[in-house]
């Protein structure tokens, strides 16, 4: 019996690929687990597991210090520029620029706070 390209094989078709089925075999490998009951016989994980801390670091003193000194300091900048107060020179814009690299440097120190 022909199909319709012609063909005379049971499992042709039409678009020239030939008959189903699967290229690999059906499961994988096996897998068997061992029951061990000895303490010291644990298996290797193939999992990541990341190193122990070797220890924990202590912020030092200094850290919050110049954090919260630095926001203060910014501020206060800021705010004397805007009350034309206490700055010589206040009508000038370097004043922001200062406080602005105040407020700068205390989040700069706060990444370093453990």
């Amino acid at each position: 019996m022909a199909s319709k390209n012609g063909s005379t094989r049971k499992g042709a078709r039409s678009d020239g690929r030939t008959g189903g089925g699967r290229v690999t075999p059906k499961g994988g490998p096996v897998k068997t687990h061992k029951v061990t009951t000895s303490v010291h016989a644990a298996e290797a994980s193939t999992r990541y597991t990341p190193p122990a801390p070797r220890h924990d670091t202590i912020t030092p003193r200094w850290v919050p210090v110049a954090m919260i000194g630095g926001f203060a300091v910014g501020f206060l900048v800021i705010f004397f520029h805007y009350l034309d107060m206490v700055l010589p020179g206040a009508l000038s814009n370097w004043w922001l620029l200062v406080g602005l690299g105040c407020i700068l440097g205390g989040i700069i120190s706060a990444t370093q706070y453990r």
